[in-house]
């Protein structure tokens, strides 16, 4: 597979939504790892690290003592996370290219691996999981961001033209062999590894327009229309439509947005 198989893209404006994105989430991020008990010293795998953004701050909490393994199969992702530790001379940080379908993690004894929103792209998230459980010691933990429900990203009024840009955003992931709503499939296959849940809460925002968190999804429309248009899935009349509605909705200052609902679950090997 190459970069081109991403169903997002990896291009330039893909690596800038995904750094707003870090930055809208990164304060729960941040809540979650140092529940989960991460801490300085400890040894943490980036399970499909992207352009980076988790990996430096992963490696700024572990510290020097530390070690961060940026696992991911784009070359232009790591090229770019590469860069950013090196500008921050991050020294604790591994970088391996590879695809979790077809390889293990190849390491062991881990304290904890960081999976977000990475299982619900991949053909098999139960080798997955599987692959990241081998790399762990007894007691170290695994944590995932995964969707649970995508459909309940919804506005209110309603809007039609952006229901169904949902819907296509859906069927993309799913006609490129992933599952948009994988958390629904954790609870069975992360005991199947050998990880205990330890720690489930789930996350959704209802937003105006006038939130700051209402360019995170804002971004991935204007993104995601540009992909789906690449990938020949959608006419350009049809992205024009989403397009008009979505400003209509972002000009109505009682427009309310819900994101789709995401599940944080902290599960810990046995």
């Amino acid at each position: 597979m190459t970069d081109q198989d991403y169903v997002l893209g990896t291009h330039a404006a893909e690596v800038a939504r995904l750094g707003f994105q870090h930055r809208v989430w990164r304060s729960i991020v941040l809540e979650c790892w140092r529940k989960a008990g991460i801490r300085l010293g400890h040894r943490v795998i980036d399970v499909g690290a992207g352009p980076g953004f988790a990996t430096i701050d992963l490696a700024e909490l572990v510290g020097p003592r530390g070690e961060v393994l940026a696992v991911e199969r784009s070359g232009r992702f790591l090229e770019v996370s590469a860069a950013a530790c090196a500008a921050r001379d991050l020294s604790n940080v591994r970088f391996r290219s590879m695809d979790l379908m077809k390889e293990s993690l190849g390491v062991t004894g881990f304290d904890a691996a960081w999976c977000r929103w990475v299982a619900c792209f991949v053909s098999s998230p139960a080798t997955m999981v599987g692959r990241i459980a081998d790399a762990l010691h007894p007691g170290g933990v695994a944590i995932f961001h995964e969707y649970l429900n995508y459909a309940t990203w919804q506005f209110a009024p309603r809007r039609p033209a952006l229901e169904r840009f949902v819907a296509k955003v859906m069927a993309s992931w799913r006609a490129a062999g992933g599952e948009p709503d994988v958390a629904r499939e954790l609870p069975a296959l992360l005991p199947a590894a050998g990880l205990r849940i330890r720690h489930v809460r789930p996350h959704v925002f209802t937003v105006t327009p006038q939130d700051y968190i209402w360019e995170w999804p804002a971004s991935f429309i204007e993104v995601n229309l540009a992909r789906l248009l690449e990938l020949g899935r959608v006419t350009t009349d049809w992205v024009e439509s989403v397009r008009l509605e979505f400003q209509q909705a972002a000009a109505d200052p009682a427009t309310l947005m819900t994101t789709p609902l995401l599940l944080e679950i902290v599960a810990e090997r046995q």
